[in-house]
């Protein structure tokens, strides 16, 4: 009886040193986000940070309390792609000279903070970065006499909208998806304010809805000309949490927000309603490349007539810079289907509903940047994904170089270790492409069926 005893207390602790061992390592594997939550956690203004990520952080204090961090301005800066920092506590901005002070009463004795920043989530492009403001985040003695315009009730998110904005590709995965990372990583049950820094005169116009969705208040420009007005703010956090390109890691953020939760916010902004839209036909988006920019579709003519044949009513999209956001989402949601050459347009991806289709036509030598900027956040967005493999004979390159030169026969030995500008315009600005119809149709054919498919479900 007692060797019985003791061989169930043995098979008792194995089994509850199995279930610590995977709790550990799946606490040891979410400690790089933890660490930057905790950081950006510790002020009034990010206290309230959500049920979820109060257990996380709970769990981890109870491993690793010697990890606390108490400074009154925490910058991280161990991620590749970007630096954030976090002013826990009132907080005085100067647009004049781009610093933003943090006022203690527990600081007049203590040396001033002073760390600097460019808040873009690209910091390893060195030539981008020297383009983007910095600012100055220091701390002082509270000091009532301090001027300050505009008093704030509510935290605020410094971010700049410069690099390479005007891009609509990087307007997102360089602006608004590490904006919408960052706010449900930080402030997800909380109001803030918007500050940015180097914006474009169309920038806001073009995407006043978005930034609306975001924040009730106004968003505060930096680089106005007569932006001499001081703000004060509960605390700040400045620059972006990024995951990678196109992409929101559930597993990295505590209330596990993907891209499909990103449409739903883009949606709420646009507030687009489908309900009398009445079509016999699944709708597809042609994404037309036009001008002297390279990956044009030469015979985009005769392609469109083949989609028509198909069965799809074919709607020509040409975006711009100047093209209306809000249009661009009511006719791209309307649609239960996009096509086009692999290209910047494609981040209309994320217009689409989810369970329609995309059709990417990849170019030659650029199946690897195909998969990262829009195949991969495709199927997270839970698209229907469809890939047309451009061939030699389809390429305008075939003109330009031998079949056995290296550039043709093996892209991938071209390009090497080292994707220079040089390398990289052979194939996104010497080439173009000449579709086989015919081949084509056959792709084209199951993306009808796809497509069909969805129009009916929602019909």
């Amino acid at each position: 009886m007692v060797m019985k005893t003791m061989r169930k207390s043995y098979w008792v602790a194995a089994v509850a040193l199995v279930i610590f061992l995977f709790m550990y390592l799946a606490l040891f594997s979410s400690v790089f986000d933890l660490q930057l939550i905790r950081s950006l956690s510790l002020s009034q203004g990010v206290s309230s940070i959500g049920t979820l990520q109060q257990t996380w952080e709970s769990r981890l204090i109870k491993q690793a309390p010697q990890m606390m961090v108490s400074a009154t301005i925490t910058c991280y800066r161990s991620h590749t792609n970007y630096d954030v920092c976090s002013i826990n506590g009132s907080c005085n901005l100067d647009p004049r000279t781009g610093t933003i002070t943090l006022m203690d009463q527990t600081l007049a004795t203590s040396a001033p903070i002073v760390e600097k920043i460019r808040p873009y989530p690209r910091k390893t492009d060195q030539w981008i970065m020297s383009k983007i403001k910095e600012l100055t985040l220091t701390s002082d003695r509270l000091d009532l006499t301090r001027s300050c315009d505009i008093t704030h009730d509510s935290p605020a998110i410094v971010f700049s909208a410069g690099g390479y904005t005007g891009n609509i590709y990087h307007d997102f995965i360089d602006g608004f998806i590490p904006l919408f990372i960052t706010a449900k990583t930080v402030f997800p049950d909380r109001d803030f304010i918007l500050v940015v820094v180097n914006h474009k005169k169309w920038w806001m116009p073009k995407y006043m809805d978005v930034l609306g969705a975001f924040s009730k208040h106004k968003t505060i420009l930096l680089d106005e000309g007569n932006a001499s007005i001081t703000h004060c703010f509960t605390s700040a956090i400045v620059g972006l949490i990024s995951h990678e390109p196109m992409t929101i890691d559930p597993t990295r953020i505590p209330n596990s927000k993907s891209l499909v939760d990103f449409h739903n916010f883009l949606d709420k902004a646009f507030n687009t309603n489908l309900s009398t839209l009445k079509l016999h036909k699944p709708r597809l988006i042609l994404v037309s490349r036009y001008g002297n920019i390279g990956r044009v579709m030469l015979n985009e003519k005769e392609v469109k007539e083949m989609l028509e044949e198909v069965g799809f009513e074919v709607i020509t999209f040409r975006p711009s810079k100047t093209t209306s956001l809000r249009e661009a989402y009511k006719l791209v949601k309307s649609s239960h289907g996009m096509v086009g050459v692999h290209g910047a347009a494609l981040t209309h991806l994320l217009f689409l509903r989810p369970g329609s289709v995309l059709v990417q036509i990849v170019p030659v030598g650029l199946g690897w940047v195909a998969k990262t900027c829009f195949e991969s956040p495709a199927k997270a967005m839970k698209l229907e994904y469809v890939e047309y493999l451009v061939n030699v004979e389809e390429s305008s390159l075939v003109e330009k170089y031998s079949r056995d030169d290296l550039v043709l026969k093996d892209p991938i030995a071209f390009r090497g270790m080292d994707w220079n500008s040089t390398k990289m315009n052979v194939y996104l600005k010497e080439q173009d492409v000449r579709l086989d119809v015919n081949r084509f149709r056959e792709h084209m054919n199951q993306a009808y069926k796809k497509a069909k498919s969805f129009m009916c479900m929602n019909c």
